[in-house]
């Protein structure tokens, strides 16, 4: 199993929901956080939090929708001369619930990709090389498990593009330990899923970043995060490497 004592991870959407505590779970195995949020505000009670683990943390602020707002975010992350080895695209938009879907605006698609899916491969094009090029990594993209609800229909295409240009990606790396895997987390309550979800988001712990910790150097797994609810990591990455 990785140890990522000392290592350096980035956290979209940290600033609340599973991103939150996803952050938490990593500051407690000793990784050092570059959180990510719409506006750096936020982030300051979250980045007070992981520092009582004894670890560093930067925070970072970047409208995802917003290429520009993505790029210049990730050239002050290279500015502060940290070596990022995971990455944790947890961030993601459902835009809204259209009853009368036959009526979904194209406007609806545009955004839904350039948060769910343009935004987190920016991200993974940027590290990933450096990543290969030191000879390891690992990416953890936020995927969904949604299906037959057309009244997401920009949601859910959105998501299943970003599992197919990881998957592609992961072909490139498989048998390196360079690895880039999704993590579904499931129909959870937070500010996406509402109120009604039948799952916490305390239960995607810690299957949520459970692909950060795996070694068996196989890319390209859908691991479903309640799968792993209640276990310890330990526990959770021998059950997942079970999983080809």
């Amino acid at each position: 199993m990785v140890d990522v004592k000392g290592r350096w991870a980035l956290i979209t959407g940290a600033s609340r929901g599973i991103g939150y505590l996803t952050a938490l779970f990593m500051a407690s195995k000793g990784c050092n956080l570059i959180l990510h949020a719409r506006k750096k505000e936020i982030l300051e009670r979250l980045a007070k939090k992981v520092e009582l683990f004894g670890v560093k943390c930067y925070t970072m602020e970047a409208e995802l929708s917003n290429p520009d707002s993505i790029r210049a975010m990730l050239q002050k992350i290279d500015e502060t001369g940290v070596q990022v080895d995971i990455v944790l695209n947890n961030a993601g938009l459902q835009v809204t619930y259209r009853t009368d879907y036959f009526k979904t605006p194209s406007e609806d698609y545009d955004l839904s990709f350039r948060v769910n899916t343009t935004a987190p491969m920016m991200i993974c094009y940027h590290f990933m090389p450096k990543m290969i090029e030191r000879g390891f990594g690992r990416i953890v993209n936020t995927s969904s498990g949604i299906n037959g609800e057309p009244q997401q229909g920009p949601y859910s295409a959105s998501k299943a593009a970003l599992d197919k240009v990881t998957k592609d990606l992961a072909l490139t790396v498989d048998g390196t330990d360079v690895m880039i895997n999704l993590a579904d987390p499931g129909w959870c309550r937070t500010d996406l899923g509402g109120p009604n979800a039948p799952n916490s988001a305390e239960s995607t712990i810690p299957g949520i970043c459970v692909g950060v910790f795996l070694d068996d150097k196989k890319s390209g797994r859908w691991l479903s995060a309640q799968d792993y609810t209640g276990l310890t990591i330990e526990e959770a990455v021998a059950k997942a490497m079970k999983i080809s």
